[in-house]
């Protein structure tokens, strides 16, 4: 082999070894990031429940015009908006999801 040649293979297999080394990080934070979208997905989903639940026992009689369940109520709210700003990583998954559920119906 000349010496060309070995530095040609030495800068070839750096080059595989730096290449994988990215492919492997770069799937571990596709990884993660996917993880925190369904877990945002999900809280949005607790917040809103949790917000509507509020809402109807506001809305009961006993309970209509109280101030606490007021202010409880607009801070559920609130909340469930400030969420909202954080669509953008929860539908990453949310996406993936509507598109699976067609395929499996049409499978049965």
């Amino acid at each position: 082999m000349s010496k060309l040649e070995i530095i040609l293979l030495c800068v070839s297999s750096i080059s595989l070894l730096f290449n994988l080394g990215v492919f492997a990080y770069a799937r571990m934070c596709i990884t993660k990031l996917l993880t925190v979208s369904e877990e945002l997905g999900d809280l949005k989903t607790l917040v809103n429940n949790f917000s509507n639940h509020i809402s109807d026992v506001y809305e009961l009689e006993m309970f209509y015009g109280d101030e606490t369940l007021k202010n409880l109520v607009t801070h559920a709210r609130s909340l469930d908006e400030q969420l909202d700003t954080f669509e953008y990583i929860f539908s990453l998954t949310e996406e993936e999801v509507e598109n699976v559920e067609p395929n499996e119906e049409s499978e049965n």
